[in-house]
This record gives structure tokens, C-alpha cells and sequence, in this order.
């Protein structure tokens, strides 16, 4: 994915690769040795993708006395993986064969986390970062042979959190030929994540890329916000209004409309979110129906209801209560395309996800409601995206 650069007013924009690359370690010649000895000491290679799609983590410790693999999605993984030792004092273990799709990894080196430092490519999240492996062998989400885009990180001045803040945005192939108008989706990442992952391990650049390459998504702007602004608590939502609304509706948006060449009229806006963006994304749209065409919730729904999740709902009118307004007004949801919901049915957020959409079907709202294998994983998020990104805008 090519990279460019772009100067905005009072901002710094660091316009990266349109996604993080894939490992390294799967694009070095099969002929490389993966551990070579030198002046230094033996040369680590990791992670290493074989063509079985086995994948071998290493990491040089010789000091070590216990050393295990830890990752969030890596199937069977569990706790994590015991690693053992060679005589050159290099840990290893061997996975797999693993599914394609990014997955995020670390080491625990005698109790102490470490990211894998033969690996540069990482992914954040908002308290730590990952090492980052990409497993080829996705039709949907690998780099393809196809017209590429490219993903901005931008920092922002928030007048209603006074500070500033960050976002990513992904500006689809041509966009930078200065001709033409775009509709725009706002993307929001879930809880413990921050506006990094959704184009790191959510993969959502290439997503993008493939699908307008392929005709079967409109070329889009793709709006990467920050969504924590502080410690967050499952189910402890600030309603009626909490401080990423605020930003969102008083800066976010704003900016974009302002900064970017896209459409700000309804039918041209989407948002969905997933996890804790897609409560976000019900506490931005519901309120603001006349301003969004499109809005899509993943492995989410109204924390409290449904007897899941891990809180409880907020004391006080709950979130129907308070919306009920625009929940029963008939004439906003005439201009509303899509509402479309999906969870796996061994998410924890299965339960929040049901009572949800029986709600809204309730106050005469046609959702969409998928419920699919799987659990509360990006496995799930990317297939999620890549699904509802080509409903939007038609």
C-alpha cells in the first residue's frame, strides 16, 4: 500500500502504509537459515510462516528460566504456550496450522511481558503494544495485486475534552488526485483497543482496498477514531451523554467534514463499531438519526440488557428510557438504509446482542440480525467488516 504525505492546518499527520505490513518473517526467502550464528551470537528469525501455515515463534533468552507465548486470538493458545530451549539459549515453539488473518503475540520472559524483537511489526492497543504475525491465505483480507489506498494517522485538537487526541483515516486508491466527493464511514474499535487496531489487526486498509477493487464496496473515506478517554468499566456508560460523544459530535466529525473532501449529508454517513464501539455507535446514532444512513453494531448491543456482559445497567432511566423519543419517531427512520447487527454465539455479548435487537424491532426498527460461529475475537471483526462495508452507500 503506497504511502504519501499531506499538511493540515494546526494538525501533524503522519500518513503511514494504508495497513501495518505483513510479518516479515513470511516474506523472507525460504532459503534464509532461520538462526545463523555470528560474532553476536545465533541469529533469530521470527515469527516464521511456513507454507502449511504452521507458524514458529523464537525468541533469544539464554538467561531464562521460563519463557511462554501469549496472543488473543491464536486458536487453542489458551493461557498460553510453553516454549522450550535450545543449547544456543533460543526459546521456540511451533503453532498451527493457524487459519489466515493477523494475530497479536507477546513473550513472557521469567514473568515480564516482552513484544518479539525480531519482529517490527506491531499493533497497539491502549494500554500495551503486540507483536503482529499475518497468516496468508484470506481472499478478502490479504495484500493483494490491486490499487492501494493509504491510512493517516491524524492529531487533533478536541475542544470538548481539551486535549489533544488522535485518529486514523483511511482515504481509498485516487483519493489524493483531489477530484471528487467521497461518503464516509466512521469505525470505532472496542474496549482496551485504541483507533490503531482496527487498520493493524483489523486488517481494515486491505479490507477496503480489496473490496473497491473488486466493485463490490464504493470507494470510501474510512474514519479510525480514538474511543477511550479514560478508564472504561463495562456497562458504566455516562448517559445521556459521555465524553467520546462529545468529541465525536463536537470535533470528530467536524473535522472530517472540514478536512476532507466527503459528502456530509445523511445518506452518505455510516458508523458501526464493535464491543464497546458498538455501544458507542447506538449512543451516536439513535440520538442522531437524521445524520446517519447506515449504522452497524458487532458483538454488541445496550450494555445491561440481556442478562450478559460484565456489569450491570447504570442506575437511574435506561438507555430505552432516555431515547425513546427518537426510538419511536417514525419520520427519522424513513431515510434509514441499514441497520445490521452480528455476534458469535459463544460471544459473552451474545445475550446483550438478542435483547438489543428485539428492543429495537420493538420501537419498529428492521434490523438485521446475523448470529455466527465464534467468539468475542477479531477473527470475527475483520469477517464483520468485510460483510457489512459493501451494504453501505448503494
Amino acid at each position: 500500500m503506497h504511502t504519501s504525505r499531506a499538511i493540515i492546518p494546526m494538525v501533524a499527520v503522519v500518513v503511514l502504509a494504508a495497513m501495518v505490513p505483513t510479518s516479515l518473517a513470511a516474506e523472507r526467502p525460504a532459503a534464509e537459515t532461520p538462526r545463523v550464528r555470528g560474532q553476536m551470537g545465533p541469529r533469530v528469525v521470527s515469527p516464521e510462516v511456513a507454507a502449511d501455515r504452521k507458524v514458529t515463534f523464537r525468541i533469544l533468552a539464554p538467561k531464562a528460566e521460563a519463557v511462554t507465548l501469549s496472543g488473543g486470538d491464536i486458536p487453542d493458545l489458551g493461557r498460553g504456550a510453553q516454549m522450550a530451549k535450545n543449547g544456543e539459549g533460543v526459546w521456540e515453539v511451533t503453532l498451527g496450522p493457524i487459519d489466515a488473518g493477523a494475530y497479536r503475540y507477546n513473550f513472557n520472559v521469567d514473568g515480564v511481558s516482552v513484544i518479539d524483537p525480531r519482529n517490527p511489526c506491531t499493533s497497539e492497543s491502549n494500554a500495551n503494544t503486540w507483536s503482529l504475525v499475518y497468516v496468508p491465505g484470506s481472499d478478502f483480507m490479504d495484500t493483494m495485486d490491486v490499487p492501494h489506498g493509504a491510512v493517516a494517522e491524524v492529531t487533533y485538537y478536541s475542544k470538548s475534552l481539551q486535549r489533544f487526541r488522535r485518529m486514523h483515516v483511511y482515504t481509498p486508491p485516487g483519493y489524493e488526485r483531489g477530484e471528487g466527493k467521497y461518503p464516509v464511514f466512521y469505525l470505532l474499535h472496542g474496549a482496551m483497543d485504541c483507533d490503531d487496531s482496527w487498520s493493524s489487526v483489523g486488517r481494515a486498509g486491505f479490507i477496503l482496498d480489496n473490496l473497491i477493487a473488486a466493485k463490490k464496496a464504493k470507494p470510501m473515506v474510512v474514519v479510525m477514531p480514538a474511543g477511550h478517554t479514560g478508564p472504561f468499566t463495562m456497562g458504566a456508560s455516562r448517559l445521556p451523554i459521555d465524553e467520546f460523544t462529545q468529541d465525536f459530535n463536537g470535533d470528530v466529525l467536524p473535522y472530517v467534514e472540514k478536512n476532507y473532501r466527503v459528502y456530509t449529508d445523511r445518506k452518505h454517513r455510516a458508523i458501526a463499531g464493535l464491543s464497546m464501539g458498538g455501544m458507542q455507535t447506538l449512543n451516536i446514532a439513535i440520538p442522531s438519526l437524521d445524520k446517519f444512513a447506515y449504522f452497524g453494531v458487532f458483538s454488541s448491543g445496550v450494555f445491561g440488557m440481556g442478562g450478559s456482559g460484565r456489569g450491570g445497567a447504570p442506575a437511574g432511566p435506561s438507555w430505552e428510557e432516555q431515547n425513546k423519543e427518537k426510538l419511536d419517531n417514525a419520520d427519522l427512520k424513513k431515510g434509514l438504509k441499514l441497520v445490521w447487527f452480528a455476534t458469535g454465539t459463544e460471544d459473552f455479548l451474545i445475550g446483550t446482542s438478542r435483547a438489543t435487537v428485539d428492543m429495537l424491532k420493538k420501537h419498529g426498527f428492521d434490523v438485521v440480525f446475523k448470529e455466527t460461529e465464534g467468539a468475542h475475537t477479531w477473527i470475527n471483526w475483520r469477517n464483520y467488516l468485510n460483510e457489512f462495508t459493501p451494504q453501505l452507500f448503494n
